[in-house]
C-alpha cells in the first residue's frame, strides 16, 4: 500500500502546510509547472518526489525531469503529463500513448481546475490536483492525497489550503 500526495502548478510557491498535508504519505507526485527547483527539492526532502515538467518550467526543471513519465505504483499503470487534458478532450500530445496504451491512472495538471473523473472507454481514472500555487485564475488552492493498495486505488482526499490572494 502507498500513500500518494499529489499536487500541481506551483509556480516556484512553496507552502509549509505541504509538509503537514503530506506528512503521511510515503510518496509526492507533482504534474508539473513547479517553478523552481527549489520547490522540487523541498519536496523531494519530504518524501520520495516523481514529477514532471510543465509549460512554464525552465531549463534546470526540464533537465531534472521529463515532458510524460509512465510508471507503476503497486499494480496501477500511472502515466502523468502536465498539459494532458481529461476524458473525453485528451491533449492531442498525449492522446495517442493513452489509446494505445491505457494507463490505469492519468494524472495531469496545467489547467489549474480541479478534476477526478472516470473514463469508461478506457477504463482509467483521470486526476487533476488543480493548483496548490498562488499564480493563476483559480479561487482555492488545492492539493490531493489518495491510496493505492495493490491494483485500487481509494481513499481520494480533496485537501483546500485556501482561496488564492489577488
Amino acid at each position: 500500500m502507498k500513500r500518494i500526495g499529489l499536487l500541481s502548478d506551483t509556480h516556484g510557491y512553496w507552502d509549509d502546510r505541504y509538509a503537514k498535508h503530506f506528512e503521511q504519505c510515503d510518496e509526492i507526485w507533482h504534474a508539473g509547472d513547479i517553478g523552481t527547483l527549489e520547490v522540487a527539492n523541498r519536496l523531494a526532502e519530504l518524501r520520495p518526489l516523481r514529477a514532471v515538467y510543465g509549460n512554464i518550467d525552465g531549463g534546470d526543471i526540464r533537465m531534472t525531469f521529463s515532458e510524460k513519465y509512465r510508471f507503476k505504483c503497486e499494480e496501477v499503470e500511472v502515466l502523468m503529463k502536465h498539459i494532458g487534458g481529461y476524458p473525453g478532450n485528451y491533449d492531442p500530445s498525449i492522446r495517442g500513448s493513452i489509446y494505445a496504451r491505457p494507463p490505469k491512472l492519468f494524472i495531469s495538471g496545467h489547467s489549474h481546475i480541479l478534476k477526478v473523473m472516470y473514463d469508461k472507454t478506457l477504463g482509467l481514472l483521470h486526476i487533476n490536483p488543480g493548483a496548490a500555487g498562488v499564480y493563476g485564475f483559480h479561487k482555492v488552492r488545492t492539493l490531493v492525497r489518495f491510496v493505492i493498495d495493490g491494483a485500487d486505488i481509494r481513499d481520494l482526499e480533496v485537501i483546500e489550503l485556501a482561496e488564492r490572494k489577488r
